[in-house]
């Protein structure tokens, strides 16, 4: 899914986005893909998360190839 990203803390690394279908959703620092160093509010990213929790598991800022 996508999402937008609403807060990001530079020192954490951890904020909140909002989803395309309108959930907002907080993220940890161990979601953000190994590519994401930064992310700016209002950013576009690609949103993975676990089925049964619905908790973030994983931020990308483009699609790569699935694990």
């Amino acid at each position: 899914m996508q999402g937008t990203v609403a807060t990001f803390d530079e020192t954490s690394r951890t904020g909140d986005l909002l989803t395309d279908d309108g959930r907002r959703l907080d993220y940890s620092a161990e979601a953000l893909a190994d590519h994401v160093r930064l992310l700016r509010v209002g950013q576009r990213v690609f949103v993975e998360t676990d089925p049964a929790t619905h908790a973030v598991t994983r931020i990308a800022i483009w699609h790569d190839s699935p694990r």
